[in-house]
């Protein structure tokens, strides 16, 4: 008589063990995917393919990484830093387009690899539009700082909805009555902020310019303490030299005729900045004005302009540095 098997399953302890690591495992994902699509609590807006383009001083330059705006503050968070901004200390926030070229550099040097002219044609097409987001704001000694983030196209726009009203700016425009009763600061210089009022240009453009120029006066040899404006007021001395600079003229140039038109882009698709500069030297009582004009013709973005005015200005700085103090007069002697 033969006997039939048990119409149940019956399942080996080792069956057993991964139907329950299955289980297990679909039920972990599934509260992650939960905890994924559920809204992060306090965050009013966030872009996860965000750039540090310039300005944060600590957070490397062309940095990719996570912008994140919430009550308290805005923070970008790359592999190698955090970095955030109180809230109550931004004074302006401005949104901008931007075409660049695509992978940057390395997307430029893909294209001059080209053979037979063929990277020139690709110029026209080998771009993309990107958002520019500008954040100004003041640090614990009021000293004033822009910030530069490069967004996919349409986040800034989400971004400066997200931030409502700011507080009302705190320019300064530090004069000479700033820097009375105080001792002169040797080889110390002090920038302004720039006037911008005789051309339009994107915000972007104005804080990279600032940005780079503080930047560029620090590195200059034997420079002394390089002053933000709105400082002043919070520090022992006065610097010896002090930089205004004025546009008079701006060009923004286009980045895909420079890249598509070859040798003739150069020259239509440049652009172009022009400033009014003023130098003080409060130590020997000298004043000098000059203009200068940086430009862009080569395949680069259009924003190394910023840069190229920086260098300018900083050179200017080393040539005042190296000039001879004026002669005491002779009752200064005695």
């Amino acid at each position: 008589m033969s006997t039939s098997l048990p119409t149940r399953l019956i399942l080996s302890p080792a069956a057993v063990f991964f139907f329950a690591l299955f289980a297990q495992s679909g039920f972990s994902q599934e509260v992650h995917r939960q905890a994924a699509e559920a809204p992060v609590t306090g965050v009013l807006w966030q872009s996860e393919h965000a750039e540090h383009f310039y300005g944060l001083p600590d957070a490397k330059p062309k940095s990719n990484g996570t912008l994140t705006l919430d009550k308290d503050s805005l923070t970008f968070t790359s592999k190698h830093s955090n970095t955030s901004i109180p809230r109550m200390q931004i004074t302006a926030v401005s949104a901008g387009q931007e075409r660049v070229e695509l992978w940057g550099k390395t997307g430029l040097v893909m294209r001059m690899l080209m053979p037979n002219g063929s990277g020139i044609a690709a110029g026209a097409v080998m771009h993309h539009k990107v958002d520019m987001l500008t954040v100004e704001y003041g640090d614990t000694r009021q000293a004033i700082h822009s910030a530069v983030f490069v967004l996919p196209a349409a986040d800034a726009d989400k971004a400066l909805k997200s931030f409502g009203e700011l507080p009302a700016m705190t320019h300064l425009n530090e004069d000479a009555s700033a820097c009375a009763g105080k001792a002169i600061d040797p080889h110390g210089v002090y920038l302004d902020m720039p006037d911008w009022s005789r051309a339009e240009v994107p915000a972007a453009y104005r804080g990279l310019v600032y940005e780079h120029t503080i930047e560029r006066l620090r590195t200059v040899k034997n420079g002394g303490h390089v002053y933000r404006e709105g400082e002043l007021s919070h520090t022992q001395g006065c610097p010896q030299y002090r930089i205004h600079i004025a546009v008079s003229g701006y060009n923004k140039g286009n980045q895909v005729l420079r890249s598509s038109m070859g040798p003739i882009g150069m020259f239509v698709g440049t652009t172009k900045m022009m400033f009014d500069v003023s130098y003080d030297d409060a130590e020997n009582h000298v004043h000098k004005t000059e203009q200068i004009k940086a430009t862009v013709r080569s395949q680069g973005e259009s924003t190394d302009v910023a840069d190229a005015v920086a260098k300018k200005l900083s050179k200017e700085y080393g040539k005042l540095l190296k000039k001879p103090a004026a002669p005491k007069s002779a009752s200064a002697t005695h």
